[in-house]
């Protein structure tokens, strides 16, 4: 079954760098977008950035363009976000997506608090 692995949140300090990995199985990873969310306490889940399958296209929330950087390595199955100069409002709980058979998929999230 398809599933989806976050890794390499954590504590920051505004101004900071992290950048989150996403391990995927189960489906055919380079065949198919993959997306990164966050969601922060009491708001919606919001979309972050999502990269094409073939190509690799990538499109962001205007709030992450020119920060944040998503690719991924389609011979490890791995999507990334690298997430630079940090703001403590892109403090949230982060999480791999992608539609597979017509299903949204997501990981179990991981945490990123910028915080002085």
């Amino acid at each position: 079954q398809v599933q989806l692995v976050e890794s390499g949140g954590g504590l920051v300090q505004p101004g900071g760098s992290l950048r989150l990995s996403c391990a995927a199985s189960g489906f055919t990873f380079g065949g198919y977008a993959m997306s990164w969310y966050r969601q922060a306490p009491g708001k919606e889940r919001e979309l972050v950035a999502v990269i094409g399958s073939i190509g690799g296209t990538t499109n962001y929330a205007e709030s992450t363009k020119g920060r944040f950087t998503i690719s991924r390595d389609n011979a490890k199955n791995t999507v990334y976000l690298q997430m630079n100069s940090l703001k403590p409002e892109d403090t949230a709980m982060y999480y791999c997506s992608t539609i597979f058979r017509a299903a949204r998929y997501w990981g179990q999230g991981t945490q990123v608090t910028v915080t002085s």
